[in-house]
């Protein structure tokens, strides 16, 4: 039986204009997780210059300023796991919806508010609504993209953390300047815009059907008791630990160490965020095309140059080689952070993948609760020295490294 030129030819083009559509399904994927991303980002790192003008116009205290920050990564903490499991249960989409309408509502609501029992409880629910974002992102991906190009396309949605930066510190830092209300009402619409982006741009979930042979459903128990979610549970909340240790009191070391000016500092930190948004990139490159199956062998070298380098900050009395140590830091944190947060998508099943990121990130959420408030007393221990907040760092991110070394893959 014979098949014509033509029914081949036919065949092909199928083919080539399925293959397209994937290609830019995935694109369009891609693009309304990373805008959300980097708004998410930008929140983030807007707070601490907003905080400024809050504090001087009702005369809070830095304990009170320090509340409303801490408050926000509580609320984060307590509904990543929920959130996780949510996208596994609902679908990725209608979480990521969810997660973006309360963000939005929160940013505005907080341009409005003028107390302090105010601002604490619009940041506590700012930070439930963040929850349910990081999880959704890689049950979309682990549902849209194939393995092999899970790392990659992780690590290019997670460099937002630098976009979200650097507009933090160019357009919020603006805004704030002129009127911190108009900020928050600026930074309410574009999460608006982001969840228009997502309800249009984003897939609906399409669960597997079920089969005969298909492998009995993976409970929740089974994944929040799983010992490489434990693990790595573990080593995201060391990383995040010396991530925001580090970027919390690293304006203050510099300005104070150095003699800078606020303007100086940041631009030195708009940099290093540019930076850590190559970083992520290139990460997802080392992690995806060089380094399968050797994560923990890089992400080892990669905790103790991070050590080697903070112990440098303590040492060096030159500004160039400090901010040299600086952007090689944040590189190797950054490489860290990725290789974590990827690796669920290599060593444990896709239906479980949102819960397994929830538990994991929970980690440095925690990590981001604890770290400015410890050092922040251990600073005053210590009569005002930063010294005793990078030894600290140092010792933290190896720890890290050898947690990362107990994590078992399939030889």
């Amino acid at each position: 039986m014979s098949v014509s030129q033509g029914t081949i030819k036919e065949q092909s083009e199928a083919k080539l204009s399925v293959s397209n559509e994937k290609n830019t399904g995935g694109v369009l994927l891609t693009t309304a997780l990373m805008a959300g991303y980097s708004m998410i980002y930008m929140d983030k790192n807007m707070i601490s210059t907003a905080i400024i003008p809050i504090a001087e116009q009702f005369h809070l205290s830095t304990s009170q300023t320090g509340l409303i920050m801490s408050l926000f990564f509580l609320g984060y903490s307590l509904m990543q796991i929920p959130g996780g499991w949510l996208a596994d249960k609902i679908g990725y989409k209608k979480v990521l919806m969810l997660s973006l309408s309360l963000i939005t509502i929160f940013s505005f609501a907080f341009g409005l508010a003028g107390s302090l029992l105010m601002f604490i409880l619009i940041r506590f629910l700012a930070g439930i609504g963040h929850a349910g974002y990081p999880p959704s992102c890689s049950k979309g991906i682990a549902e849209n993209f194939p393995k092999t190009r899970r790392t990659f396309i992780q690590s290019l949605i997670l460099s937002t953390s630098g976009i979200g930066g650097i507009l933090a510190f160019v357009i919020g830092a603006r805004l704030i300047d002129s009127n911190w209300h108009y900020a928050y009402y600026a930074l309410g619409t574009m999460f608006a815009i982001s969840l228009i982006l997502v309800a249009f741009l984003v897939p609906d979930s399409h669960p597997a059907a079920k089969t005969k042979t298909e492998k009995k459903q993976v409970s929740f128990k089974s994944v929040i008791s799983n010992r490489n979610v434990i693990i790595l549970f573990v080593a995201m909340l060391l990383a995040n630990v010396a991530f925001y240790g580090n970027m919390s009191w690293l304006p203050t070391f510099l300005k104070t160490k150095f003699s800078l000016s606020i303007s100086t500092v940041g631009v030195i930190l708009a940099v290093n965020a540019i930076g850590g948004t190559l970083a992520s990139i290139f990460a997802g490159v080392l992690l995806t095309k060089y380094f399968a199956g050797k994560e923990k062998l890089l992400l080892m070298c990669c905790s103790v140059l991070s050590s080697l380098l903070f112990l440098g900050l303590v040492f060096s009395n030159s500004l160039a080689l400090s901010i040299a140590f600086l952007y090689v830091l944040t590189f190797l944190l950054t490489t860290i952070f990725v290789g974590i947060f990827s690796w669920p998508h290599k060593i444990l099943p896709e239906k479980v993948i949102g819960s397994s990121i929830g538990i994991v990130n929970t980690g440095g959420t925690l990590g981001g609760f604890i770290a400015p408030m410890a050092f922040g007393a251990l600073i005053s221990m210590a009569g005002g020295t930063f010294s005793v907040v990078f030894i600290t760092l140092a010792i933290a991110v190896v720890i890290c490294g050898l947690v990362i070394l107990t994590i078992k893959t399939e030889k």
